[in-house]
């Protein structure tokens, strides 16, 4: 098990909510923790190091940039050709998630892919650039009629111990 500070669990926090927009928003944070921008840099740097933050990212609010369809494309993939299908998915610049899942018998598809465009059209553009891309041609495309959720994990909330 992973021990933690009080002062690494304030900064997990932080980061793992909304980013300070400012020109230097690691400054910002560390002023609200009480330590140097280095010191807020160099954990940051240690957590990547040791595993415990996987990725570091911003992300964009698509549907304010303009990108407001999204698509999400269901794959009917074979199992002994996963591997190397899922790669070809996964390297097209419109796709964000790629997943391999379990079929039932009333449910064939394996494969899951979020596409996103600036229309719906657009989505169907690139599933069809993935099936010509992958040979897959069992595939379809469902939209979201209305976001109930959406968030990020948050592992510390404020005043949990954790």
């Amino acid at each position: 098990m992973i021990e933690l500070t009080e002062n690494e669990k304030s900064l997990i926090r932080i980061i793992q909510a909304d980013i300070p927009v400012a020109e230097q928003p690691y400054k910002t944070i560390a002023e609200q923790l009480g330590i140097t921008e280095a010191e807020v840099i160099a954990k940051i740097k240690e957590f990547r190091e040791k595993g415990y933050i996987r990725r570091f990212g911003a992300t964009l609010r698509h549907r304010e940039a303009g990108i407001s369809a999204n698509g999400m494309g269901i794959w009917i993939v074979p199992k002994n050709d996963a591997e190397r299908i899922g790669n070809i998915m996964a390297s097209f610049k419109e796709v964000t998630h790629c997943y391999e899942r379990p079929t039932f018998s009333d449910w064939p598809y394996n494969f899951y892919t979020m596409i996103h465009g600036k229309t719906r059209d657009d989505c169907e553009a690139i599933a069809k650039k993935i099936s010509e891309a992958t040979g897959i041609k069992e595939y379809s495309l469902l939209y979201s009629t209305k976001e109930f959720k959406k968030t990020s994990m948050k592992y510390f909330e404020d005043g949990e111990e954790g």
